[in-house]
């Protein structure tokens, strides 16, 4: 497995939105934190899919003190970690070195 840091985001009257840092435009929300973290588990596996499809880098994983320094994950009420198939990241590592 690999783990990714998710931020998770919450204004009144709004869902839970959730932010990968290492993702630009990997965005879900849920009603719930729990419906959060499904949701943000389903987006990151798909948003990584799609980018293997399209011979895109996969990033590794940033560590929290990296994503903190990010105005835009700053104000995060939460932090979910997700964790992505290391057969999703491998892979991608097999169509890099063909």
């Amino acid at each position: 497995m690999t783990s990714y840091i998710a931020t998770v985001h919450k204004e009144k009257d709004s869902d839970y939105g959730v932010q990968f840092y290492d993702f630009l435009g990997c965005i879900t929300a849920g009603e719930t934190i729990e419906q959060a973290r499904i949701m943000a588990t389903e987006a990151l596996e798909g948003h990584v899919k799609m980018m293997i499809e399209d011979g895109d880098f996969i990033p590794d994983p940033s560590a929290l003190e990296t994503i903190l320094t990010d105005p835009d994950h700053q104000d995060a009420i939460a932090y979910l970690v997700i964790n992505i198939p290391s057969k999703l990241i491998k892979s991608s590592l097999e169509l890099v070195s063909l």
